[in-house]
C-alpha cells in the first residue's frame, strides 16, 4: 500500500468524483475520435466549461468558480491524465498556463471581454512563445511588433503552439523594442479572428494526437495599446513569473500519467502466462516492478509537496524546475519499462501502453527542456 496522500481534503476528493464522472460519462467514448481527428471538439470544451472545469480560478464576476485553490487544477490534471497524456496538456493550457495571463495582468475591460467566454469554453486559449529558430531561448523571439500612429502592425511566426489550430485567442510574445534584447518583449491577446493572422496545418507529431498542435502566422496583425497583457516590453519577465505553474501543471500529469499505465501494466503481468505462470512472478520482472511503484510514488511525494508549496504561493522556480525535469524523466524511465513488460504488444498502437510511451517523450522536451531545467537548478547550486 502508498503512503495515504494528504494534500486534498473532503471538497477537493468530492470534486474528483466530478471529473470522474465527467470522464467517464462523456470523454472514454469519444477517445478514438479525437485520435482521428487529431484535435479535442468544441464540445468538449463546451462540457467542460459547463461542469465548471474551465473557471475554477476566474472570480465568480467573469462566470468563474472563484476557486483560487491550485490543488482544484491539479485534480483535473490528475483524472485528465489517467486518460491520456493529451488531454491534460490541452486543458493545462487553457486553464493553468495561459489563463493566469489574463487573470493577473490583463485589464478590466480585457477581462469583462475575454474571461467569460474562457470560462465556457466559448474562447479557447492557447499561448504563442516558441518559434522556429528560438525553442527554449524565449529571449532570442524574432517575431515583432512596429509602431504605426495608435497601432502596433505585428509579423512572425510561432510553432509547436498547442490548442493552436483552434484557439480563439492567443497570448503572444512579440519583440516590441529590437535593442533591448529581453526587456524589449511585450506580450498581446491576439484573436484569431485578426486580419492577417493565419494557421498552419495540424502539425504531424510523434505522440499526443489528441493534441492540436500549429504553426501561427503573423501578417501585418494589427492590434493597438488595448491587446497588450500586461506591461509594454516587461513580457519576459512576465513569462519568467508564470512559467512556474506551467512546470508543476505538467509535472503532476507526468506523474499521474505514468502512474496509471504502471497500474495497468501490473495487471498484466499478473493475466499473461508465460512458461507456466504469471509473467510478474518471474523475479526480475518482480524486482522491476517494486523499483517502479516506489519511483512513482517517491515522485508523486515531491508533486505533492510542489502542488501544496503552491497552493499557499510559495513555490519557487527552481522547485518547480526539478519537479518538471524530474517527473518527466521518472515518466519515460518508467513506461519505457511498462513497454518491455508487455512484451511485442507493447509496441502495437491499440495498446495504451503504446501510446502513453509515445505521448511522454516529448515532456522532457516542451516547458523548458530537461537541460535548461538542470541549468537553472545548477545556478541556483552557485555554479
Amino acid at each position: 500500500m502508498a503512503l495515504k496522500r494528504d494534500i486534498y481534503d473532503e471538497d477537493h476528493e468530492d470534486f474528483r468524483a466530478s471529473v470522474r464522472q465527467w470522464i467517464e460519462r462523456s470523454v472514454l467514448p469519444n477517445t478514438e475520435q479525437y485520435i482521428a481527428d487529431k484535435a479535442l471538439p468544441r464540445e468538449f470544451w463546451l462540457e467542460a466549461g459547463a461542469n465548471g472545469f474551465l473557471g475554477l480560478s476566474i472570480p465568480e464576476e467573469y462566470g468563474g468558480a472563484g476557486a483560487d485553490d491550485f490543488r482544484f487544477n491539479a485534480v483535473v490534471g490528475e483524472e485528465l491524465a489517467k486518460v491520456n497524456a493529451a488531454m491534460p496538456t490541452c486543458m493545462g493550457i487553457h486553464t493553468d498556463i495561459t489563463l493566469p495571463y489574463l487573470l493577473t495582468l490583463g485589464t478590466e475591460e480585457q477581462k469583462k471581454r475575454w474571461l467569460p467566454g474562457v470560462a465556457s469554453g466559448e474562447l479557447l486559449l492557447a499561448i504563442g512563445m516558441t518559434e522556429p529558430s528560438g525553442g527554449s531561448d524565449l529571449a532570442a523571439l524574432k517575431t515583432n511588433a512596429v509602431r504605426d500612429g495608435d497601432e502596433w502592425v505585428i509579423n512572425g511566426s510561432k510553432t509547436f503552439i498547442t490548442n493552436g489550430y483552434s484557439a480563439d485567442l492567443v497570448i503572444t510574445a512579440v519583440r516590441t523594442d529590437p535593442e533591448k534584447g529581453a526587456k524589449g518583449i511585450t506580450l498581446f491577446g491576439i484573436e484569431a479572428t485578426k486580419e492577417g493572422f493565419s494557421r498552419g496545418r495540424k502539425l504531424d507529431k510523434v505522440g499526443m494526437e489528441e493534441s492540436d498542435t500549429a504553426e501561427l502566422f503573423f501578417e501585418n496583425v494589427r492590434v493597438t495599446d488595448a491587446e497588450i497583457v500586461g506591461q509594454l516590453n516587461m513580457g519576459f519577465i512576465h513569462m519568467m513569473q508564470k512559467l512556474p505553474q506551467e512546470r508543476l501543471s505538467c509535472a503532476v500529469a507526468n506523474v499521474a500519467h505514468a502512474k496509471q499505465i504502471l497500474v495497468e501494466t501490473l495487471q498484466y503481468t499478473k493475466d499473461r502466462k508465460a512458461f507456466g505462470q504469471s509473467i510478474g512472478n518471474f523475479q526480475h520482472n518482480k524486482f522491476l516492478l517494486a523499483e517502479l511503484f516506489t519511483q512513482i510514488e517517491v515522485a508523486e511525494a515531491y508533486m505533492d509537496k510542489c502542488v501544496a508549496a503552491h497552493a499557499e504561493k510559495e513555490l519557487t522556480a527552481v522547485e518547480a524546475a526539478k519537479a518538471k525535469w524530474y517527473s518527466s524523466q521518472v515518466q519515460s524511465e518508467v513506461l519505457d519499462h511498462c513497454v518491455q513488460l508487455h512484451g511485442g504488444y507493447g509496441f502495437m498502437n491499440e495498446y495504451r501502453v503504446a501510446r502513453a510511451w509515445r505521448d511522454a517523450r516529448v515532456t522532457k522536451i516542451w516547458a523548458g527542456s530537461n537541460e535548461i531545467m538542470k541549468e537553472l537548478i545548477g545556478r541556483e547550486l552557485g555554479l
